[in-house]
């Protein structure tokens, strides 16, 4: 694979549900590694508390309120930045949740709303952020998905999770395939991670989660796009 790489100049990233676990140990990577980052959560206090953290290490972000699930929620962010002079150039759609009802058990309400996380949510992401970075010519996206998604290698589960996370994976290539190639956009398997989703149980770090994840936002021009990896390597949809 090709060597870890930002592309030209300083860009922003901006990363969902970002306040806690992988999404805030992404921030911190890439904010290491010289991006601006927008760390962006459901509730604005948790997300300054986030950021907080972070500026006692010296490392500066700025934070935004983005509920996913909320239809205008993306768009009101993307004119909020416009409006102060800010671009995104990266892309990371992390918030998620972690429903284990068995499928029979599963309501439609919480399909929907599992739904509305993981795929409407990533959907209304990518219609407010990345026609700009199709318009500028550079861009990456990353999809935080799971195993729990794949089609060719397991049945997709936790039921409710592995529906969303497979919508999300398709939605991975149907975005790759509508933007030129000089916007790469994949998906991700972080792992199991030890996250309030995760559990104390989970045998990886936040950081480590988090390795692939910022990898991937950082892919160099001849890096791979439409693809879906872990641990650094393409794995089967």
């Amino acid at each position: 694979m090709p060597a870890d790489h930002a592309g030209a100049g300083r860009r922003t990233a901006l990363v969902t549900g970002a306040n806690r676990g992988i999404g805030l140990a992404v921030c911190r990577r890439l904010a290491v590694a010289g991006h601006e980052v927008v760390l962006t959560a459901r509730d604005p206090a948790r997300g300054r508390e986030a950021a907080r953290g972070l500026a006692a290490d010296g490392l500066a972000v700025r934070v935004e309120r983005l509920d996913v699930t909320d239809p205008a929620g993306a768009a009101d962010c993307a004119r909020r930045l416009r409006e102060d002079g800010v671009t995104v150039d990266v892309l990371v759609n992390n918030a998620g949740t972690y429903p284990t009802t068995p499928f029979f058990d599963v309501s439609e309400h919480l399909l929907r709303d599992t739904l509305d996380i993981h795929l409407m949510g990533a959907f209304r992401t990518c219609r407010a952020f990345v026609p700009g970075m199709a318009e500028r010519g550079w861009g990456r996206v990353v999809n935080v998905s799971s195993t729990g998604g794949q089609l060719t290698a397991a049945t997709p589960g936790p039921a409710a999770y592995g529906i969303a996370k497979a919508a999300l994976n398709a939605l991975t290539l149907v975005v790759a395939a509508a933007v030129p190639p000089t916007v790469k956009v994949n998906a991700v398997c972080p792992g199991w991670v030890r996250t309030a989703m995760g559990g104390a149980g989970a045998p990886l770090s936040p950081d480590q989660g988090a390795d692939t994840v910022a990898w991937l936002a950082r892919l160099p021009d001849d890096g791979p796009t439409a693809g879906f990896f872990h641990a650094r390597r393409r794995i089967p949809w």
